[in-house]
């Protein structure tokens, strides 16, 4: 087999360019084989097997510098670049990472795990490299669903204008994670019916060229005449406009065809766009017929395509869209708002159902958030499901237009708290720290999947502001569902074990069960702690909070999120603002570290979130008995 003689870059350089095709096939054979038993994103990188190995076969990585879009489509780059024999380790706790990671090789030269960042990063190597006078390729890649993100066409324009040499790949496969959406993916649907076009440009260049000496007028008119063929043959011309040599569409799984628009655009100065056209989940038949359901796999069988799934109560996600149909069954004012994720954030029942209430604004998640501002505005009753990481995105937007102007807007927060597999890009640990300051806003976490339908129906039915509802990537409990959940009072906790006098702990979302094994442990120790779901952590619960203090008892918070800046803090600054000095308090939460991919329970034994680690505290605090030794005169 020939990828058995591929140890890195330097090896697939002495193979002949006919037999890149047969080493494609066994590259996706490979892929097919091994994510069956560690999943991972399959789809993606069965459609980028011929370009990936086409840029490292005529281009020099590491000193050539390739960026992934995202990064998720790597995996062959992992392949070419040494990694083969790591593959049993995809994803796993302190294996293979799923994405793009330069500390795995030199030849990862950017992280992502959000999309659109590749054309900045590729400007700014190529600045950097024209600054240094060196002469090395900048090569990204960039999906026409990432292409959508705000930030790839600010890069664009200033890739337009600065004029460094560098080749943007577009690898268009009519998919993100979902089927792209707007009009920049319809304009490339023109673009892709159009094969003709650049033929027809280099024989009009041609047919110019042998017409002698034109000179004033008439040359204006050829070279107007030329451009006009351009608005002729493809509408737009986005890219020509934006300042970029536009090469193809090309056949993104034909080597020649590849190979012939690679080394033409490498030979051309300034930025050179090559617009690829690929198939997601390439080679195999059922990633290539749902190429959405495969975009991230889990573990499957081969033979048949049937993906195993362990068995066990509806995935918080799930009990999320379920819930949110039933309520908008109820109010035409509901619209659901998702930036490509409809199906992460369990929407498609929902559209569906309500096709004229799902909104999908493709990868644009600033542009969601600002909508869904006027939207409320406007009377509707928007619900922003978004992912706690790709949240981030949308910072200003949430305080400057949601949080500012204290709308009536439901952010869903999916993902809050470890993501497992995913890893550090996706951890949904840092959305408390960044919400819990702006004005205006409440922030809840629901203790099981029934409070997570009662938070929901509390959420669309609070109309004092912006309200946060996160919950983790995780299944519920299994407890049983109310017909009609109750409003839960905005800023209550909730005592779910009584204690004795002496100590507390306040538990958020998940980590009430780690809580209550930590209290188990304790009883069989004679010590008896009073567990508390605190389901709000903005606004507090202070009358609770007061009730501890004076009775005296020594406080725990334990929460899936970071430290700094999380639940924890909120109740020491309270206990601070408050002038409750006597009041000892110890957080527990994810420490100040980026926790790297592997399972859920892995992470949080990383980060110290277990009952082990919680009733240790515990017996920390316990007063220390002091003796007094006297002495004989």
């Amino acid at each position: 087999m020939l990828l058995d003689g591929i140890t890195g870059p330097q090896d697939l350089k002495t193979l002949k360019p006919a037999q890149l095709d047969e080493l494609a096939e066994e590259i996706r054979q490979f892929l097919i084989e091994k994510l069956s038993v560690t999943g991972g994103h399959l789809a993606p990188n069965l459609g980028v097997v011929e370009l990936t190995l086409v840029m490292h076969y005529l281009f020099d990585s590491p000193r050539d510098k390739f960026i992934f879009d995202v990064g998720h489509q790597s995996y062959v780059h992992k392949i070419l670049t040494g990694r083969k024999d790591k593959f049993d380790s995809l994803r796993q706790y302190k294996g293979l990472c799923g994405f793009v990671k330069r500390s795995e090789s030199e030849h990862d030269v950017w992280e992502a795990g959000h999309s659109s960042t590749s054309l900045s990063a590729a400007m700014g190597m190529a600045l950097a490299r024209d600054l240094r006078g060196e002469n090395n390729r900048v090569v990204a890649v960039i999906g026409d669903g990432a292409l959508t993100g705000g930030m790839a066409l600010e890069a664009l324009n200033h890739i337009g204008h600065e004029k460094s040499n560098m080749i943007v790949v577009l690898n268009d496969n009519e998919m993100s994670i979902a089927p792209n959406v707007g009009a920049l993916h319809h304009y490339l649907g023109k673009i892709r019916s159009d094969r003709h076009y650049q033929k027809a440009k280099e024989e009009l260049h041609h047919l110019l060229n042998k017409i002698p000496a034109i000179g004033g007028k008439l040359a204006k008119t050829a070279e107007r005449f030329k451009g006009s063929l351009k608005y002729l043959l493809v509408s737009g011309i986005l890219f020509e406009q934006f300042g970029l040599t536009y090469l193809g569409p090309v056949d993104g799984h034909d080597t020649s065809q590849l190979l012939d628009i690679m080394k033409q655009a490498d030979s051309i100065p300034g930025p050179v766009l090559v617009h690829v056209l690929t198939v997601k989940g390439k080679g195999y038949s059922p990633a290539e017929a749902d190429s959405h359901k495969w975009h991230g796999a889990s573990p499957y069988k081969i033979e048949s395509g049937q993906m195993v799934k362990a068995v066990g109560p509806p995935m918080y996600t799930k009990v999320f869209g379920d819930m949110l149909i039933q309520l908008a069954e109820q109010d035409e004012r509901i619209v659901a708002v998702t930036p490509a994720m409809p199906s992460g954030s369990g929407l498609i029942e929902f559209a569906e159902r309500f096709p004229g209430r799902m909104i999908d604004v493709g990868i644009a998640e600033q542009h969601a958030a600002t909508m869904s501002a006027a939207l409320a505005m406007e009377g509707m009753k928007p619900v922003y499901a978004v992912y706690s990481t790709f949240l981030q995105r949308a910072y200003d937007q949430v305080v400057h237009d949601i949080c500012r102007q204290n709308l009536n807007v439901v952010f869903a927060i999916d993902r809050a708290g470890f993501v497992g597999p995913d890893g550090e890009t996706h951890q949904g640990v840092y959305d408390i720290a960044f919400l819990r300051h702006i004005p205006n806003l409440v922030i809840m976490m629901p203790k099981d999947e029934n409070e997570l339908r009662s938070m929901l129906k509390t959420a669309l039915a609070y109309d004092e502001g912006p309200i946060a509802l996160r919950y983790p990537r995780i299944n519920g409990l299994g407890v049983q569902l109310e017909q009609d959940p109750l409003l839960i009072p905005i800023g209550s906790w909730e005592t779910v074990r009584e204690g004795d006098s002496s100590y507390a702990i306040a538990a958020l979302g998940p980590m009430l069960g780690v809580a209550e094994e930590a209290a188990d442990m304790l009883k069989r120790e004679g010590i008896n702690v009073e567990v508390i779901n605190a389901r709000f952590i903005k606004p507090l619960d202070e009358a609770k909070l007061q009730s501890l203090a004076h009775l005296g008892k020594r406080l725990v918070v334990i929460e899936e999120a970071c430290e700094l800046g999380g639940l924890g803090s909120a109740v020491l600054e309270f206990y601070a603002s408050s002038g409750l000095d006597d009041m000892i308090v110890r957080p527990i939460g994810v420490p100040d570290l980026f926790v790297e991919h592997g399972s859920i329970k892995e992470q949080r034994r990383e980060a110290g979130l277990t009952a082990e680690r919680l009733a240790d505290e515990i017996r920390r605090m316990q007063p220390k008995v002091i003796k007094r030794v006297t002495g004989q005169s």
